[in-house]
């Protein structure tokens, strides 16, 4: 569907924030075009089990709760003085694909979100308010609720209210006043966004379900290294404990995902602490697991029994890598920071994806020498594994350099997260590729009676 000018006037503004539980604490209202508004957040909800049905378990809807307005003393005078009080606020709801229905220009000139003297006698709607079309499969959709000031209040409440959703779809909330005299506008309060089985957004909801099988496949992982690890205790290699380190913060990441999610769906909110924690132990274990892949590189284990004098250079590009993935994480992830802006939040990823690419550049600049040290010893049995490292190495980044393009492509597709049912296929891929590297790993350097005897002999 081609967007129409209106699309950025609106869309742009939108919340980034993942919870389902909005909270607005004196937020204020920004000036777009001929409006004031302010984004009320966006979510992929799925639609109910059984439409129309009373509060239950299934039941998809929007809620407002608390919801008061605050206008300043200067605008409830004007209002006043001029022989009226009011000064309505209109609370817009609609779905992605009707973003073309609010809004509307004269003479094809610059879109507007409220209707103008011109567009009044144009289009018929009421000056002064959100110009709103119809949807084409539900004429009552978009949703638009009315709240005005009285008299000279200062303040307006919402009534509690609930918007039931009955069709599936990206929906996003707007709070928007068409009255020039509302400047300066704030609100508070929340709103509450559940789909069918909890209040996890739906395009985290399949994630949910994927840490669940992540963390089995870790489990069974785990049992067949642990068995080997126990058969053959006595001739374990230092590479063989980092290993088994990789593959508990693996599992450890995986179930503390699967949990957080499950508060998440069960509450509607994501505790600062609870998320700082969890993305803390993603980051440990993604450091780690590109410390290893470098330790293997350089041959340890196999070649050397330690790195020597590249410890420090390989443990200070270790804790950089950490630092800089945590805050990306926590960016990502963690509470309101969620709403950080899109140059802030470029300043993050640019570090980094600059480590990640000099570790690869590091990394193949190491196994390459390996290569030749084995070549040169005629060490075929060590050459043979390190080549089918190699190889599955190379797969991997090649697969990575084209699952950043496919990325890139589908958001660039999509700019109003249209294909948020999918979406959660892009965090997934990442967590499948470390986990089968990390088996190919465990493979290639699984224990057995001569891990000791093989680096003696080299």
């Amino acid at each position: 569907m081609a967007s129409s000018p209106s699309s950025p006037l609106l869309l742009t503004f939108v919340s980034s924030i993942n919870a389902s539980i909005h909270l607005y604490d004196h937020q204020g209202f920004r000036e777009v075009g001929n409006s004031y508004l302010l984004s009320g957040g966006s979510e992929g909800i799925v639609a109910s089990s059984t439409p129309g049905t009373a509060i239950s378990h299934a039941h998809s809807f929007i809620r407002f709760e608390n919801i008061t307005f605050w206008r300043s003393k200067e605008a409830a005078d004007q209002h006043s003085d001029m022989g009226h009080s009011t000064g309505l606020i209109q609370v817009v709801i609609f779905e992605a694909a009707d973003r073309d229905n609010i809004g509307g220009s004269a003479y094809g000139g610059q879109r507007s979100i409220c209707c103008t003297p011109d567009l009044a006698k144009l289009e018929g709607c009421k000056q002064g308010e959100v110009i709103r079309i119809p949807s084409a499969t539900d004429i009552n959709w978009p949703i638009v609720l009315n709240v005005q000031f009285s008299g000279k209040s200062l303040s307006t409440s919402m009534a509690n209210s609930e918007v039931p959703i009955t069709k599936t779809g990206m929906y996003n909330l707007f709070f928007i006043s068409c009255d020039p005299k509302l400047k300066g506008l704030v609100m508070n309060g929340k709103t509450l966004w559940k789909n069918p089985d909890g209040y996890l957004p739906g395009r985290m909801a399949p994630l949910m379900k994927f840490y669940v099988y992540m963390s089995l496949a870790y489990v069974l992982l785990c049992v067949t290294w642990f068995f080997q690890y126990m058969r053959f205790w006595k001739d374990i290699l230092q590479l063989q404990h980092c290993i088994t380190v990789v593959i508990a913060l693996g599992l450890f990441e995986m179930i503390l995902w699967y949990f957080e999610f499950e508060n998440f769906n069960r509450t509607g909110t994501r505790p600062v602490g609870i998320t700082t924690w969890v993305v803390t132990v993603g980051a440990v274990r993604r450091t780690v697991s590109r410390l290893l892949i470098l330790s293997v590189s350089m041959g340890y284990g196999v070649m050397r029994p330690t790195l020597g004098g590249l410890t420090s250079k390989v443990l200070l590009l270790g804790i950089t890598y950490f630092v800089a993935t945590e805050l990306l994480d926590i960016t990502e992830y963690v509470g309101t920071i969620n709403d950080v802006s899109g140059r802030a939040r470029l300043f993050l990823v640019l570090p980094d994806a600059f480590l990640d690419a000099f570790l690869i550049l590091w990394i193949f600049t190491s196994l390459s020498k390996t290569l030749e040290q084995l070549q040169a010893k005629r060490s075929s049995v060590k050459l043979d594994t390190y080549r089918k490292f190699s190889n599955s190495l190379a797969v991997a980044v090649i697969a990575s350099v084209v699952w950043i393009g496919y990325e890139v492509y589908f958001k660039a597709t999509d700019p109003f997260n249209e294909r948020w049912q999918s979406a959660w296929i892009i965090t997934a891929f990442w967590d499948i590729l470390a986990f089968g590297l990390l088996c190919v790993i465990c493979y290639l350097w699984a224990p057995s009676q001569s891990s000791q005897r093989c680096v003696k002999f080299l």
